[in-house]
Order: C-alpha cells, then sequence, then structure tokens
C-alpha cells in the first residue's frame, strides 16, 4: 500500500510540474495579447474540458506531458485573419522569448522555492558520525555496491564469518580502527580473496559496554564491483535535521540546485557509456547507468514511501525527486533544439542578431526564419528522444534501479 501511495504521489507531482511548465508560456502569452487556445494536462483522447474565454482546458487520457497551444507558434500554421495580429511569430523578439522561457523559469523557481521550504519546515540533514559499530549484515555479495542481492549470490564475507549487528569492529588485518574512514581506509587496503582477522567487541544486547567480549572472526574479503567488499553498514550516530532561517535556506537551496545541475550533466554525460549496461546486474554503478525515465522515478517513488526511513527521510527524499525533476525539465528545455523550447528561443535570437546585423547594414529585415529548413534535424531530435525514452522505460521495467540501503 505504501509503495502505491509513493508512485500515485510521484504521478501527480509530475502532472503538477508540467501544469507549471505550460502554466508560464500561457500566463505569458495572455499577458502580451496572443492568443492561446488550448491549455491540457497529457495527451490523446480528452477527457474532460472546459471553455473559458478563448481557451479550452482540460485533462487527456495519457498522464505523459503536457501542452499550451499559442495561436501562430509558428509562421507554418494558418491563421485565419481576425487573429493575425495576435499570432506568437508576429509579436517582438523580447515578448516571444519571455513566453519560451516563461516554462522554463517556473520549473526551476519552483525547485528553489521548494528546496527553500524544505530546508525551513523540516530542516537541513545533519549526516553525523559513522562509527566502526554494524548497523546491518548484508547477506550477499552483489554483482556491484548498488545492486540489491539476487537468488544465487554467495553470502557476504561479514555474513559468512558471522559478524551481527551490534558488533563493534575494534581492528581489521591487525590494524586498530577507531572510526569509519579508518575501516574503509584497511578494507580498501586489502585485496578480494585475502582473508583477514577482524576482531569485534560483542555483548549479548548488542550494545556494547563493559559487558562486551572480543571475538576474532576470520574473514575472506569478496569483490563487488572489483571493490573489496566487507558486507556491512555502520550505525551513524549524531544524524538528524536543523531548521534553517530564510537566509541560510537561500544558501542551501542556490547550493543544492549547483549540486544537482552538476550530477545531471555527469548523468547524461555518461548516459551512452552506460547503455551497454542498463541491462546489467551493474547499472546502478555510473551515474550514467542511473538514469531513468517516468517509470523508474515512478518506482523509486514507491521505494520511498515503502522503505523503512522516517518520516523526515521520507519526506526529503520524496521532495528531493520532484525538485530533481522540475530542474531536469527545466535544463532540458534550454537545448538549443526543436522541439524544445531552447530551440524556439534559439531561433527568436537567431532572427534578432539578423535583423540587427541588416539594420547595421542599411538592409531591411530579412523576418522569421524558413522553419522547414530546421524540420529534418527536428524530426532526428523527437526520434532520439523517443527512443531514449523506450530504452529507458524498458530498462527500467526490466532492471529497475534501487534505492541504496
Amino acid at each position: 500500500m505504501a509503495f502505491l501511495l509513493g508512485a500515485v504521489a510521484f504521478v501527480v507531482a509530475l502532472l503538477v510540474s508540467v501544469m507549471l511548465h505550460e502554466a508560464g508560456h500561457l500566463v505569458t502569452a495572455k499577458r502580451f495579447g496572443m492568443k492561446a487556445t488550448q491549455y491540457f494536462v497529457g495527451f490523446g483522447p480528452t477527457l474532460w474540458s472546459r471553455r473559458r474565454g478563448e481557451t479550452e482546458y482540460g485533462v487527456k487520457a495519457i498522464p505523459l506531458g503536457g501542452f499550451v497551444k499559442i495561436v501562430g507558434y509558428t509562421p507554418l500554421e494558418e491563421i485565419p485573419p481576425a487573429d493575425r495580429e495576435r499570432a506568437f511569430y508576429r509579436q517582438p523578439a523580447g515578448r516571444r522569448a519571455i513566453v519560451i522561457a516563461a516554462g522554463v523559469v517556473v520549473n526551476l523557481v519552483f525547485a528553489f522555492l521548494l528546496l527553500m521550504v524544505m530546508a525551513m519546515a523540516i530542516g537541513v540533514r545533519v549526516p553525523g558520525t559513522a562509527t566502526t559499530t554494524v548497523r546491518s549484515v548484508s547477506p550477499c555479495v552483489p554483482a556491484s555496491l548498488q545492486a540489491e542481492c539476487r537468488p544465487g549470490d554467495p553470502p557476504s564475507p561479514a555474513a559468512a564469518a558471522g559478524l551481527r549487528a551490534g558488533d563493534r569492529v575494534v581492528s581489521l588485518g591487525g590494524a586498530p580502527v577507531a572510526d569509519w574512514a579508518q575501516l574503509r581506509e584497511e578494507i580498501g587496503g586489502t585485496r578480494p580473496g585475502q582473508t583477514v582477522p577482524v576482531v569485534v567487541e560483542r555483548s549479548q544486547n548488542g550494545q556494547g559496554g563493559p559487558a562486551a567480549q572480543r571475538v576474532t572472526l576470520q574473514v575472506r574479503l569478496a569483490s563487488a564491483g572489483g571493490h573489496p567488499f566487507l558486507g556491512m553498514t555502520a550505525r551513524v550516530v549524531g544524524a538528524g535535521y536543523e531548521r534553517a532561517g530564510p537566509i541560510d535556506a537561500t544558501v542551501f537551496a542556490a547550493q543544492a540546485m549547483g549540486r544537482t545541475l552538476g550530477a545531471m550533466g555527469e548523468a547524461l554525460g555518461g548516459l551512452p557509456a552506460a547503455i551497454p549496461h542498463l541491462f546489467s546486474p551493474d547499472r546502478g554503478s555510473t551515474p550514467g547507468g542511473q538514469v531513468g525515465s517516468v517509470v523508474g522515478a515512478t518506482d523509486v517513488s514507491g521505494q520511498i514511501f515503502a522503505s523503512q526511513n522516517t518520516w523526515q527521510d521520507k519526506l526529503v527524499l520524496y521532495l528531493s525527486l520532484i525538485v530533481s525533476v522540475n530542474i531536469f525539465l527545466g535544463a532540458l528545455n534550454v537545448i538549443p533544439l526543436l522541439p524544445l523550447d531552447g530551440g524556439h528561443l534559439a531561433i527568436v535570437g537567431y532572427e534578432r542578431a539578423r535583423a540587427l546585423a541588416a539594420r547595421a547594414r542599411g538592409r531591411p529585415d530579412p523576418g522569421t526564419v524558413d522553419i522547414t529548413r530546421l524540420l529534418p534535424v527536428t524530426y532526428v531530435v523527437v526520434a532520439v528522444l523517443i527512443a531514449l525514452g523506450l530504452l529507458l522505460i524498458l530498462a527500467d521495467l526490466i532492471n529497475p534501479l534501487r534505492l541504496p540501503r
């Protein structure tokens, strides 16, 4: 039930994000006197619609996006004589640029405000300190550090050696470890297949203390994705959330958006190399392999709601997912290729630059760009986007990404 609730919550949030994007186009177009005849959520057959003034508002059957129909968005449309002066392509370049960019701006502003609300209402997460006490033991050696256990996977070194939740690791391979960083360093300095003694403090109640006894376990390290693998997670102390004031929340939101954009750029840049691994167990081992579709994001939202995390963790993860969706919508649409908003914006910029150059030479304005010359490129872009989308949907259905445990 929790998983279904999370999936539905994501679909609703996605539709709201799309509605906000299209509302940016609609409101600015109406503000400048352009004629918008339709504002719809979804595609395909119409489920419901209502006309208010000259605009029809409605919902269509396939909830995978939305659109606003502005009369004369391209010079290729047939426009009734009565609407000719209100056609989009006949408006000044500045107004057209604002209408085109408004959707992107709305998504980015929404993401920014959502991050600020998160920081002030829920708080900024304080990571706490990872200790050498075992929080949980992995039952298997996964194909990669991000993969889940599957039938046939061998038992993890920690599970095979008898390591338990609540054990505190004192030394590994004869080297004392005082914190998680030292323990990770010692694990990284071993070789997969090497057997090392691991000394732990163990008590009956799993809490350590004076009654704890020292136990030496012989652990044969494995390899997960080419890295030495022990198979334990650390208990973290001091973690929590601290609410921020408006100024700190603003800084947090700006930094979070910068990190998200950087991570998206890295992931999209690595996507071509990750395509051969989309259907393999190590899919999530690289940023490119973590790129998913709407189907994958819906599944991740369901996982968030069904997880054993605290309500703060669940809410922050869910809202962070919505923030990422809005930043992605904004970033995707600034790419200067048709049919994306960035492509239309690039055309407006080119027309304006060409008009200024003609004026400097004493020549008349050459007018609008012949968009038919760009149609072959547009068809290629659409085909690539559709093919990539279908491939990612298939990967998310067959080999879904999983939240880190």
